[in-house]
């Protein structure tokens, strides 16, 4: 070949969000729906697939119902003009016509296998707006569940171990980002550690900063952008030797010592 470049690659993911039983209701409801939808759900990390404790899953779901209902759309524009403090719409439109249809698209092959739909699934016209839309245990091999939609659609499956969680985490061929939320310390390090992925959340979701790596693993990419591992992609590493002694190397020894030379 002509030419060999260094390349790092980020191929987006289908990120998963656990909740267990001990998380308060409120936040975990606020996280989950930034998680997905910040970004009109149009960002490769959105946390798109949330695992949550079978205890307390009709009381989440009902109360995310209730909270996405608030949600109010909003034009670019409206906030560019307004800025966050003076505009209350926090879901955009899709970036393309191609995104809107794709987007849309993959609800409506999810509502006509007859997937259980909890709010949302809706296109808003004028323009290529998309409601935030929410599934509930959908099988683990349809497609809404395991490809990346890249908009504000969130998918729902209740669990009741901790290990069940994340052998389901995990199951996926992609591998960028994952969330957990618990008020027990030494169980969001367990998972934390057996997330297999690049990025991790812990009682929170998105939340990024330019100071710390970010890539993942499968199928998600190869290489790191941002913090250290950013800026040594970047860079080459030269190895240098140096033989500071005046002694022979030994490998052809003893001859090279009884020489004259």
């Amino acid at each position: 070949t002509p030419y060999v470049h260094n390349v790092g690659l980020e191929l987006g993911g289908k990120s998963p969000f656990i909740v267990f039983e001990d998380s308060e209701i409120d936040q975990a409801v606020e996280w989950v729906m930034f998680g997905c939808f910040w970004t009109n759900g149009q960002i490769c990390s959105a946390t798109s697939r949330l695992l949550i404790h079978k205890s307390i899953k009709e009381k989440f779901l009902a109360r995310l119902q209730k909270e996405i209902s608030k949600v109010p759309l909003c034009t670019p524009q409206e906030l560019l003009e307004g800025g966050l403090e003076k505009t209350s719409g926090r879901l955009g439109p899709m970036i393309s016509k191609k995104q809107f249809e794709k987007v849309t698209g993959m609800i409506d092959r999810a509502k006509a296998s007859g997937f259980s739909l909890l709010c949302g699934g809706n296109p808003r016209t004028p323009g290529y707006y998309v409601e935030p839309t929410v599934f509930v245990d959908v099988p683990t091999d349809s497609e809404i569940w395991t490809e990346e939609v890249f908009g504000p659609v969130l998918c729902v499956r209740g669990f009741d171990t901790e290990e069940e969680a994340l052998n389901e985490a995990n199951n996926t061929r992609f591998g960028l980002a994952a969330a957990v939320m618990s008020g027990d310390p030494a169980r969001c390090e367990r998972v934390m550690r057996n997330f297999r992925c690049g990025i991790v959340w812990v009682n929170c979701s998105q939340p990024c900063f330019t100071q710390l790596p970010w890539g993942g693993v499968k199928r998600s990419g190869i290489g790191r952008d941002n913090g250290d591992a950013g800026f040594w992609s970047y860079l080459e590493p030269k190895q240098v030797v140096k033989y500071v002694t005046k002694k022979p190397f030994g490998w052809y020894s003893p001859r090279f010592e009884d020489s004259k030379l």
